[in-house]
């Protein structure tokens, strides 16, 4: 497809930045689209500009997201995923969502029934091409820990001291090559 105009590049790139700053502050479910938008808006085509009015109409059909916040032991937590080659040039996306909680109860004890809002919610394309779904997984748990670091800070500067931050994974083999409970094999 020919790429746009350069009045309509810089259409898409407004779009796309006044729709980032909502969704960073307010809707977090628009991240995903617009980090596919994002990677294309150096050069956008005719289906760049689709994508664009597909999320205008989006905001426009939900104008009132609203994010709850509970009162809770101010604990940060962090829910990871990625998807495994999903995007364009053989890219995998990675997400994280983290939220402040109490500590979570031992198991078999049920988790908060009541979770917060997000605090910060990441949404990005791995640089690098992986190899492997798990690999993702991996990625996207070493960048959100890293990613958590000043967020760890910040709240124990504010007098909410931090036990070791939980971090769930639906990947058990990214779980288990973290923690160093499984046995990697080279074939």
């Amino acid at each position: 497809l020919p790429t746009l105009d350069k009045v309509g590049t810089t259409r898409v790139q407004a779009i796309n930045g006044t729709l980032l700053y909502y969704a960073r502050a307010v809707d977090p479910t628009m991240l995903p689209a617009l980090n596919e938008i994002s990677s294309q808006q150096a050069r956008p085509t005719s289906l760049t500009v689709a994508k664009c009015i597909q999320l205008l109409d989006y905001a426009a059909t939900y104008p009132d997201a609203v994010i709850r916040y509970h009162a809770c032991g101010m604990i940060l937590h962090i829910d990871t995923d990625a998807a495994y080659l999903v995007l364009p040039k053989a890219r995998s996306r990675i997400a994280g969502h983290y939220f402040l909680s109490d500590m979570p109860p031992p198991p078999p004890a049920k988790p908060n029934p009541r979770p917060n809002g997000p605090i910060h919610t990441e949404c990005r394309t791995l640089r690098h091409v992986v190899s492997s779904a798990a690999e993702a997984e991996c990625g996207g748990l070493f960048h959100n820990s890293q990613s958590a670091v000043p967020i760890r800070d910040t709240l124990i500067a504010m007098g909410h001291p931090q036990p070791p931050t939980p971090v769930h994974c639906d990947s058990s083999t990214a779980v288990g090559i973290s923690n160093n409970t499984v046995k990697r094999q080279q074939s």
